[in-house]
């Protein structure tokens, strides 16, 4: 099998309200791919549709090579969302245990619990639970069935740093298997740090589809940063290839494409110290390419 998720021309609208406004996308099995965009991209839509909770207006989805629907009754994936599904008087090993019942065939539940790094807490009760180790909880059930795909919504919500890490090392290794991940995610640096791959939507469309480096790309220019009590902003602004200028009590930020003429200008004509040239990150290229503030 070539492609574990197809989305071919795929619209959503919801009355005169388009969600979705036409996206292409192939997922290739064993990709770990982030899901990004500001609120209201259509993320969220696009990831009901491959759940086959919704049905595209038009256009075609696939998974594994079948319709939604026909992949999850096989078993074939899996989803952690953010809230729900838990039930607080069981422990954490009879809640995994519980929903192994559920399939016909599963993972060892002692397995599942090692791999979603809670076998410490097993008899720990749900409700006493952090937000983190419900979470963690929450992956430990989708990995029983050992699915082909797996989709992720803001997947490390309250995970400390541990937790986080032991999370991330799973998914490569799972990866590395050649099971597939879909996850959005608010948290930028780490779709850059652990995504093969950034898909970003903006207005229901894909405004940008490569790896860190290559979104990064997209963003031109760069940030120069310095001390400079009093900074004129007018003055900054003027200057050639300056984009955006922005002040932070004696901190003066301009974003430019070109960082050697606004150097120049601060080092010779200002009295502007502690300077820092430093290329564009992701959330310069996401801010850039949806045009989001917020």
């Amino acid at each position: 099998m070539t492609t574990a998720v197809s989305l071919r021309g795929v619209t959503k609208s919801f009355g005169p309200v388009p969600a979705v406004a036409g996206i292409d996308l192939e997922l290739a099995p064993g990709e770990v791919v982030a899901f990004l965009g500001p609120n209201g991209a259509g993320k969220t839509t696009t990831i009901d549709m491959i759940l086959g909770l919704s049905r595209p207006t038009t256009g075609d989805v696939s998974v594994l090579g079948m319709t939604p629907r026909q992949a999850i009754a096989r078993g074939l994936v899996s989803a952690v969302m953010q809230t729900g599904g838990l039930l607080k008087d069981l422990t954490v090993r009879e809640t995994v245990a519980y929903t192994a019942s559920l399939f016909a065939d599963t993972m060892p539940v002692d397995e599942a619990l090692r791999s979603a790094g809670i076998d410490r807490i097993a008899g720990r009760r749900v409700g006493k639970c952090s937000g983190g180790e419900q979470q963690r909880l929450r992956f430990a059930m989708a990995l029983l069935p050992d699915p082909a795909l797996l989709l992720l919504d803001e997947p490390t919500t309250g995970m400390d740093v541990e937790g986080r890490r032991t999370f991330w090392s799973t998914i490569r290794a799972d990866a590395a298997q050649g099971r597939t991940v879909l996850f959005a995610t608010h948290y930028l640096e780490e779709a850059d740090q652990y995504a093969d791959r950034i898909v970003l939507v903006s207005k229901g469309r894909v405004v940008a589809d490569g790896t860190g480096a290559e979104i990064r790309a997209l963003a031109a220019g760069r940030t120069v940063r310095a001390t400079l009590p009093g900074a004129d902003p007018d003055a900054l602004r003027s200057l050639p290839g300056v984009d955006q200028v922005d002040l932070r009590g004696d901190q003066v930020i301009v974003h430019t494409k070109d960082s050697d003429a606004v150097a120049r200008h601060l080092l010779t004509t200002t009295a502007a110290r502690d300077l820092e040239i430093t290329s564009k990150n992701l959330e310069d290229a996401f801010l850039a390419l949806t045009g989001d503030r917020a």
